[in-house]
């Protein structure tokens, strides 16, 4: 499942969420008088600073940029800090956006970018809004606050990493026995999805195993019941123009614990498909093509049937209910009923596994770069439809229908 982090970036479960690193939005831009009153270059060298220390590995140098006043403050900085140890960084900078405020205190909208050492060919970027203090004539950090959720794995403890042979592991409050068999999953599924997907990607995974269910929704900024049952969501943005920023799989530790080998092994592939091909997936992909083919890429060399990997579907089919039209994005909603979330999947998992078997694995995969290549969802799937597989839409709908029905 793909998720995209909204302001104010599926998460994948194997479901996986649709969520994504956004740009800031907040206050207006102040006036000339304010930028030099707050002094907006001074600031930013306070911050250049701030993220020379996070990379030197220097507290020292890290919290002398923290307002001596602010003691609670400090404190959790330096727990950070510390929480930050077994993190391989091969980047950390924070760029000035706009501040708001006048005099010697203000609020500084940031972009804090990093970047994990042999893993992202990208930086991750998070907004963060910080609280300055003027004191002497310096600034310091007084505060913060992440402006999506609650930020980042090593704000909610001590990071744990493993490594595996394309994965790493990063977590908090997991022992390291889970994380080895997590990463080993994750190492499966690399060549699993470049099997599939081969090319323009860096077949390689990170993924995040916060302690709780709760800990997992404050770093995606929404509301554990969102995720409740949902094994797992890659965190990005789509591409569509040949990059994309750094992927996140965020596994739910309460919902991929109660999961056999089996499912725990489609979790990562459907999750490591998402990060695949995420720079070929815009606005324009439908959730139908972008979970459907990662779940294709999940289940396409284990042999299942269509009725022992869409048993909801199935029983639809069985009860007259069969699907009349490819789903929408909103079926795949997170917030609905649960039956409609797995069908909703099951139909677009049966769509692409329709196109690969009657036009090849090569026009599937032409067909998902074809439509991402847009950067609007109007007329994008017909258009592929027609240069890749030489049909059209209604066509390839009344198509799927009847491969469904004769599926089960």
């Amino acid at each position: 499942m793909t998720g995209r982090r909204r302001s104010g970036r599926r998460a994948v479960c194997c479901l996986a969420a649709l969520l994504a690193l956004q740009s800031l939005t907040g206050c207006g831009d102040t006036g000339s008088a304010d930028r030099a009153d707050t002094g907006d270059r001074s600031v930013q060298r306070l911050l250049d600073r701030w993220g020379r220390a996070v990379r030197d590995r220097d507290e020292h140098a890290y919290l002398a940029a923290v307002d001596p006043a602010a003691r609670g403050y400090r404190d959790e900085r330096r727990q950070v800090f510390a929480n930050l140890g077994a993190v391989p960084l091969a980047s950390w900078e924070y760029r000035l956006v706009r501040t708001r405020g006048t005099g010697g205190r203000v609020v500084a909208e940031t972009e804090l970018r990093y970047r994990l050492a042999g893993y992202d060919t990208a930086p991750v970027t998070a907004p963060v809004r910080l609280t300055l203090v003027r004191r002497d004539g310096r600034w310091f950090v007084a505060g913060q606050e992440s402006r999506q959720g609650g930020g980042q794995l090593w704000e909610q403890g001590t990071v744990t990493a493993v490594r595996g042979r394309s994965s790493l592991v990063l977590a908090v409050g997991q022992d390291q026995e889970r994380m080895r068999v997590l990463a080993a999953l994750a190492d499966r599924a690399v060549p699993a999805v470049e099997s599939a997907w081969s090319g323009g990607w860096a077949r390689r995974v990170v993924v995040e195993m916060p302690a709780s269910l709760e800990r997992m929704a404050d770093l995606l900024g929404s509301p554990a019941s969102q995720y409740r049952g949902i094994a797992a969501v890659t965190t990005g943005e789509g591409g569509g123009a040949g990059a994309a920023p750094a992927d996140r799989v965020i596994v739910n530790p309460e919902a991929y614990g109660v999961l056999g080998d089996f499912g725990r092994r489609i979790v990562l592939t459907h999750e490591t498909a998402h990060v695949a091909t995420r720079a070929a997936t815009s606005p324009a992909t439908p959730l139908w093509l972008s979970e459907g083919f990662a779940d294709w890429a999940a289940y396409r060399t284990t042999g299942r049937t269509p009725r022992q990997a869409a048993p909801e579907l199935a029983s639809a089919v069985a009860a007259g209910r069969a699907p009349q039209s490819l789903p929408e994005d909103a079926d795949f909603g997170f917030a609905g009923e649960a039956g409609r979330l797995a069908r909703a999947y099951e139909e677009g998992w049966l769509a692409c596994r329709m196109i690969a078997e009657g036009w090849g694995e090569d026009r599937l995969v032409a067909f998902y770069r074809k439509v991402g290549e847009r950067k609007q969802r109007a007329g994008a799937v017909e258009a592929a439809l027609r240069e890749v597989l030489g049909i059209g839409a209604e066509e390839f709908t009344a198509r799927w229908r009847s491969y469904v029905a004769k599926a089960f």
